[in-house]
């Protein structure tokens, strides 16, 4: 595919995606009726939705319309580059632009439209994190860095880096964790790498990989919403005694025994009902159902879909899982709370409110990892029951 045609593809997919349907089912069902687009071009034109879906408010004000269309004309514009030398209407480029397309607007993107949120999110943002918040939403516009977590207990740091530069993806370490490798060349190679398939990396935010280390020692460890089970093998890697997954739904879970059985880590997975007959633990890690606002670079569409409603209803169900977590934490053990988000209401809030429901808890340490180039925005608590 020529540029100008893969820019028309992005076109029919955003207006598609403005529709309401999911950018990544529009995505796997253009690839599908679209078969002559090879690789580089379907990841091309995914990279188009995706910045688009970073920055549309500003995009749609550089372009002069939040269809398909003009929010290609206003990426374009924003990334430097003249929309007419791809709108020419040869081929299957993009019809030449119109007369009042031609004219980029004057001055710089408003304010409220620079940081691509809903007005209502952008207040949120700004009582989360004061003067952080424009910075913030900023950084929630590029894309997030992709970031590797060495399995150590098969292996180590320098032996990683070695055989991932000899497939071509060159890495460097990650400051926020002692295992945490960021990819600078050839992220597109690693899950057919033999680093990979071997169980020597996963790919893992270094901010997560970050809580992870900060939890105290335990021998019986449950990962209380393990989703994929990311925390649950990087605690494996630590060489707990026994380590226990467990989600609400436990179809999140699926690929988690063939990732156990390729990191050599040894993960039981308990049903709900299962629960309390193999507690109490040590520690229970709550990597709570969230927002994700803190990682926004990687799933963009959900800062535009989120509600205030459904952030009330995601706040009322962080309590309800804290309670019922609470219940499974033997004598002494700790209570880790997590979430991959940067509002207040689904951090420090939830924790104050939990130790207003549980006076005999005490929040002994909590930590806010803010969005940047090494990873992505996390909260962590530690909670114990005063003896």
């Amino acid at each position: 595919m020529t540029p100008a045609a893969r820019v028309a593809a992005a076109i029919e997919i955003l207006d598609m995606v403005g529709d309401g349907t999911p950018a990544e089912q529009v995505l796997t069902r253009w690839g599908r009726a679209n078969r002559f687009a090879g690789s580089k071009d379907r990841a091309a034109i995914r990279d188009y939705v995706f910045d688009v879906l970073r920055q549309k408010r500003s995009a749609a004000w550089l372009g002069g319309a939040g269809t398909g269309r003009g929010l290609m004309i206003g990426l374009l514009r924003a990334q430097g580059v003249d929309p007419a030398t791809l709108f020419t209407g040869e081929g299957h480029a993009p019809q030449p632009l119109m007369e009042y397309e031609v004219t980029a607007p004057e001055g710089a993107v408003p304010a409220d439209d620079a940081m691509n949120l809903p007005d209502w999110l952008a207040e949120s943002f700004r009582n989360s994190l004061g003067d952080k918040a424009e910075e913030t939403a900023h950084l929630l516009q590029s894309r997030a860095p992709v970031t590797l977590r060495v399995n150590t207990a098969k292996t180590n740091v320098s032996d990683v880096v070695l055989m991932l530069s000899e497939v071509g993806v060159q890495t460097v370490p990650n400051p926020l964790s002692p295992t945490a490798l960021t990819v600078t060349e050839g992220p597109r190679k690693i899950r057919n790498a033999a680093a990979y398939l071997e169980g020597y990396v996963e790919l893992q935010d270094a901010s997560s990989q970050a809580i992870v280390d900060g939890l105290p020692a335990a021998s019986r460890v449950l990962d209380y919403c393990a989703g994929g089970g990311g925390k649950a093998l990087a605690l494996a890697a630590r060489g707990a005694d026994a380590i226990f997954a467990h989600d609400a739904e436990p179809a999140r879970m699926r690929d988690l025994p063939l990732r156990a059985a390729r990191a050599e880590a040894e993960i039981t997975q308990l049903t709900t009902s299962e629960l309390a007959r193999s507690g109490p633990y040590d520690l229970v890690l709550v990597d709570a159902p969230c927002s994700g606002s803190g990682s926004w670079r990687r799933a963009p569409e959900a800062k535009w879909r989120l509600t205030p409603e459904q952030l009330a209803q995601t706040t009322a169900l962080q309590d309800r899982i804290l309670d019922e977590a609470a219940e499974l934490v033997a004598q002494g053990g700790t209570l880790a709370y997590a979430t991959c988000s940067i509002l207040q209401d689904e951090n420090a809030a939830r924790i104050e409110a939990f130790l207003a429901r549980h006076p005999a808890w005490t929040c002994d340490w909590q930590k806010t990892f803010d969005v940047s180039d090494l990873g992505d925005g996390f909260f962590v608590a530690h909670l114990t029951l005063r003896q």
